[in-house]
């Protein structure tokens, strides 16, 4: 299998050498039939675990019947999972997308064709902040700005502010975002691949108020943060605030690509015919998966069993950093996106626990990321724990 990767693949991943050929809920099995627990789920992907038989009915009910159309044609399937969504959410209006990147490009040219429309084609300039992750299409990349990203990218696209996060000092934002040529603001209220960095209530308030005062208009980034990962179906509601744009996807398919940018009505009112497309997004097999998955996730039962669990496994979290504070420093996060800090290399930890058949992914700022299925059993809790603690007595013995 290594041999084929080697030969045929663009080598542009760092993979660990095992194939998995087998998934069951939080499990993941490998060639030889060693059990994994999953704490990376795709990387918030498959946030019903692998395998989930109401997913894996559906799919095969689905399939039966019709996997693809053009947009040129109603499809029920999409207009039934929009209209979840938008009775969900702040949203009026949805457009289908195959992945997160996808998502946010739709969100990028959505924002510009708004003050276009209105008569402003200066205001295209687009704030985002530090240490964010938005993909990585040319656009995503020229929006982050980091030169992990961008290095031998060149020339970017140009339009794009960064900004850093400062406690408690809204100078540097209210000075970037009172230009007349600001369109938008995007931010991540959990920012997921920087490290699992939440941002505070009272800072995503902040950006709403001076967003209302000057009308940027505020997208969320939610692909990875959001379907149910933080306890709430949206990260955002935690703050009791709401965006004008809103991108998802990971979870929302589990697993399925499935990704959709939904917008009030006044910010998604430029995107009139022939403005955007999608080939295959929002086709009836995708949205099939995206409804069942929303039916199961967004049962109220079904959030606050997450909460109530994240809770029990955050607690025992905390204990382990107090217990091993020579490998680890503090956890942060919410529900079941939650973030170690180490103070080993966190790629250290994670090819430890990965000798111990626990599954994790490393972040910024040396973070470990846990990102455990959401309907995982505190018995299986536990165990992911005890081998955690197992990895910190391993790297411990190694100093």
């Amino acid at each position: 299998i290594i041999e084929l990767d080697e030969q045929y693949l663009v080598q542009n991943y760092k993979k660990f050498d095992v194939a998995f050929t087998y998934g069951s809920g939080e499990f993941l099995y490998n060639t030889n039939g060693d059990q994994f627990y999953d704490f990376i789920s795709g990387i918030a992907v498959t946030n019903l675990g692998h395998a989930h038989p109401d997913l894996v009915d559906t799919i095969q009910e689905q399939a039966k019947k019709l996997w693809h159309v053009s947009n040129l044609y109603e499809i029920p399937n999409q207009e039934e999972l929009a209209n979840r969504l938008v009775d969900e959410t702040f949203a009026d209006t949805v457009f289908f997308t195959n992945s997160g990147a996808e998502s946010m490009e739709c969100a990028i040219k959505m924002a510009r064709k708004y003050w276009f429309e209105k008569g402003e084609s200066n205001r295209s300039t687009i704030i985002t902040f530090d240490n964010a992750f938005h993909g990585r299409t040319i656009a995503t990349i020229s929006a982050v700005g980091s030169e992990k990203l961008t290095k031998g990218f060149g020339p970017l696209l140009p339009g794009f502010v960064q900004i850093p996060i400062e406690k408690d000092d809204y100078s540097q934002l209210e000075s970037e975002i009172q230009g007349s040529d600001v369109a938008a603001i995007i931010v991540e209220p959990i920012q997921g691949e920087g490290g699992i960095i939440p941002l505070s209530d009272e800072f995503l308030k902040v950006i709403r108020n001076l967003c209302d005062q000057t009308g940027v208009l505020l997208i969320f980034d939610e692909i990875q943060c959001g379907v149910g990962r933080t306890g709430k179906l949206f990260a955002h509601e935690w703050a009791g605030v709401y965006p004008d744009i809103m991108t998802i996807a990971k979870g929302i398919g589990n697993g399925f690509p499935l990704g959709a940018c939904l917008a009030t009505e006044e910010a998604a009112s430029g995107m009139t015919a022939g403005t955007h497309g999608s080939t295959y997004g929002g086709n009836p097999l995708a949205c099939a998966v995206g409804l069942k998955v929303l039916d199961i996730i967004s049962q109220p039962d079904f959030l606050a069993d997450v909460n109530k669990k994240a809770g029990f496994f955050r607690q025992k979290l905390e204990s382990l950093i107090a217990e091993h504070s020579e490998i680890f420093e503090l956890v942060r996060g919410q529900g079941f996106m939650l973030g170690i800090k180490c103070k080993v290399p966190n790629m250290d930890v994670v090819a430890n626990a990965y000798e111990h058949n626990l599954l994790l992914v490393p972040g910024g700022d040396n973070v470990i990321r846990l990102l455990p299925a959401l309907n995982i059993c505190e018995v299986e809790l536990t165990e992911a724990f005890h081998r955690l603690e197992l990895t910190a007595l391993s790297l411990e013995a190694a100093l």
